[in-house]
């Protein structure tokens, strides 16, 4: 399988042929790639271009290289979505033909902070509610979602029904419409919280999803920090050029 010159560079080259024998099933995910000396050797590249190949194949998520063990073959995501709409976990679960499920932990009450009071726009005599799902997917825990809100914005037994949208819940008054997100994602390593929750293994990535949830009037309603596994879910967005 040695890397026929053309006018790439070769770095490129080598990424367009690993890619080929992973999707080929020649590399399998999780699986062990040979060491940089044995692919170099059977790609007949240098190992500084094998090593830049690599470098780029681990930045999309493709390989992971764990320190003193070896470089392996991530799992291919098994949900996807764009960003530019607001979709539900529970629909990219669906879409994938999997089952969605959602496990209740907790919901705590306190007095706001003054990033709260910032946020949005409360009284200091105001409760904000904390609450924190796992979402699954045919039972496997994927998503660990801590959702953070007013208490006077969702129906009194909200906590009690546990298995209710929060959107659903948010809305049912009908004085409540939520109309877009600002959000922001962040890739992150191991996390003591939420990858013990999620079952996830030190070498697991994860993607945190900030999103600040706005009424009609441009009124922050709801404040949502969802901790994806990164081997799960991958998230694009289409870009118009202007």
């Amino acid at each position: 399988m040695t890397i026929k010159a053309d006018h790439r560079h070769l770095y490129l080259q080598v990424i367009d042929r690993l890619k080929s024998d992973i999707e080929a099933g020649i590399f399998k995910e999780n699986e062990k790639l040979p060491s940089e000396f044995e692919l170099s050797k059977s790609l007949g590249v240098s190992r500084a271009t094998l090593r830049e190949a690599l470098r780029l194949l681990e930045e999309e998520n493709v390989i992971v290289r764990r320190h003193g063990v070896g470089t392996f073959v991530n799992p291919k995501p098994l949900f996807t979505s764009g960003i530019e709409h607001l979709s539900s976990i529970s629909s990219m679960i669906e879409t994938a033909g999997m089952e969605p499920g959602s496990r209740f932990l907790k919901a705590t009450e306190h007095t706001p902070s003054e990033e709260d009071l910032k946020r949005f726009q409360c009284d200091g005599d105001d409760k904000i509610l904390t609450i924190e799902r796992v979402r699954t997917a045919d039972g496997e825990p994927v998503v660990y979602c801590i959702d953070r809100l007013p208490a006077s914005f969702l129906p009194t037994d909200f906590v009690e029904k546990k298995e209710v949208s929060l959107f659903s819940a948010l809305e049912q008054s009908g004085k409540i419409h939520v109309a877009y997100a600002v959000t922001y994602i962040d890739p992150i390593g191991y996390h003591e919280q939420a990858s013990p929750i999620l079952n996830c293994g030190r070498e697991t990535a994860l993607l945190v999803l900030k999103q600040l949830h706005y009424d009609d009037h441009d009124q922050v309603v709801l404040y949502s920090k969802n901790y994806f596994r990164a081997d799960k879910f991958s998230f694009h967005v289409v870009r118009k050029r202007v």
